[in-house]
């Protein structure tokens, strides 16, 4: 028995049960679609829907390729010839590819590196190839993002986390372009020692407005939102474009990004004597003590370089110098409980995602920018992206959906019979009798 095993290894059993597999289920689907096919045809409309022929359907799936004929029948109400059975299944089979085929090679195109990594991983995974990197990319161009319904703010405060990303553009003489995008929240919860956030959402500015125009509008759009009772608390940079937070809305409390600051610190203070000073001031969020700091070691510094990087940091944070303070000591002056709020500053890791994929010296058109950026946000916030196909459309569920119908019982037991039918049929070993060596049986399927 050890001889008649070591004649095959781990990973050709692997590979021959996965091809045989495949070759079942694609039976099991292709028996399926005919059975729904004639279900259809016997309860149509016989006075509307006309009978012409059959027609060849192919296509790919996660299972292989599926082949069988349609009926194809002529709609006396709007002159049009059509396949019920696409219509049923809001499937279009035109373009000769499974649903669930196109789901994931848009979501391997968005949350891998490219469009060819996301064709050679479907190749790699299915085993054969399915879809170019380039029809991965028409399909996520021909995609559209469904808004939710607005979500209850469960207390008083949103948390906002904003920065910009710089991406190369393909347009001739504009080096680059910003996205700014914004990562909003409800607060922290603790699981042990570990924190994460509550209803974490996105928001990426189209530049149709202003950013914090455009941005309060996503907040009404998004959340049951009031403005005058609810409270922003803002964590970004200084930019301007982000600073401009504070005139733009009267209850929005303004956090420096303190990443950002202990950067420029660490730079301009890495060998000077008061340095650990200068930063125990800023970590106890002492606004003032931190200035006089920084104002004290002004003229103090042996490179002019690191003297005008100071001079600048004073600059730029005397304009907001109480942004430096603790953001939850300033909600209580205004009579906000701060219980469970946590420092801010996730602004990075959000850039450190959207970067993975949109850098790394890629250059982008406006829509393909867009589009791949908006598919990135719904898989992020569990949206639901919808795939246009001429009139019809299929929905890429993202995540969970609890509320989603379960399919028809008859059928679930339908394929269930089938599948084990097919499978038997397909592996030859499950025919003989208990006992006698599967090593033969698996050798005749190696040209799977």
């Amino acid at each position: 028995m050890k001889n008649i095993i070591s004649q095959i290894t781990m990973k050709e059993l692997e590979q021959i049960t996965y091809r045989a597999l495949q070759e079942s289920f694609s039976e099991v689907m292709s028996q399926m679609l005919l059975e729904m096919d004639q279900a259809i045809a016997e309860g149509r409309d016989k006075k509307r829907f006309e009978l012409k022929d059959k027609r060849n359907l192919t296509f790919d799936s996660i299972f292989g390729h599926v082949s069988l004929r349609r009926n194809y029948y002529f709609d006396r109400d709007t002159g049009n010839y059509v396949y019920l059975l696409d219509q049923y299944l809001a499937f279009d089979g035109g373009k000769n590819m499974s649903p669930i085929v196109q789901e994931l090679g848009i979501e391997l195109a968005v949350t891998g590196v490219s469009y060819c990594q996301a064709e050679g991983a479907m190749e790699k995974l299915l085993g054969y190839p399915v879809i170019s990197h380039e029809g991965i990319r028409q399909q996520l161009l021909n995609t559209t993002v469904k808004p939710r319904e607005k979500e209850t703010i469960k207390q008083d405060v949103l948390f906002v986390e904003v920065d910009g990303l710089f991406t190369k553009s393909q347009e001739k003489n504009r080096k680059s372009k910003e996205l700014k995008i914004a990562a909003v929240h409800q607060g922290w919860e603790m699981n042990g020692k570990r924190a994460s956030l509550i209803d974490k959402r996105h928001f990426i500015h189209r530049r149709e407005l202003p950013f914090w125009e455009e941005f309060e509008q996503y907040l009404m759009d998004t959340y049951e939102y009031d403005p005058v009772r609810h409270q922003l608390v803002i964590n970004g940079d200084g930019a301007k474009w982000i600073t401009s937070c504070r005139e733009y809305f009267r209850n929005a409390t303004f956090v420096i990004d303190r990443f950002h600051i202990a950067r420029d610190i660490q730079s301009i203070f890495r060998e000077y004597p008061r340095r650990r000073s200068i930063r125990r001031k800023f970590e106890a969020c002492d606004a003032n003590g931190f200035m006089i700091e920084l104002n004290t070691a002004v003229g103090t510094l042996d490179h002019e370089g690191k003297e005008q990087q100071l001079e600048e940091l004073i600059s730029q944070l005397s304009q907001y110098p109480e942004s430096l303070r603790d953001y939850r000591e300033r909600l209580r002056e205004k009579g906000i409980d701060t219980e469970g709020f946590r420092p801010m500053g996730s602004a990075e890791g959000t850039m450190s995602v959207f970067a993975r994929r949109l850098k790394n010296g890629r250059s982008w058109s406006d829509v393909g920018l867009r589009k791949i950026s908006d598919i990135m946000v719904a898989l992020k916030d569990n949206l639901v992206v919808e795939m246009i196909h001429g009139d019809l459309q299929s929905e890429i569920s993202i995540g969970k959906n609890e509320e989603q119908e379960k399919p028809p019982k008859y059928f679930v037991e339908k394929l269930t019979k089938q599948v084990g039918e097919a499978t038997r049929n397909n592996v030859a070993y499950l025919h003989q009798s208990i006992h006698k060596p599967v090593v033969a049986a698996l050798k005749g399927l190696r040209g799977f």
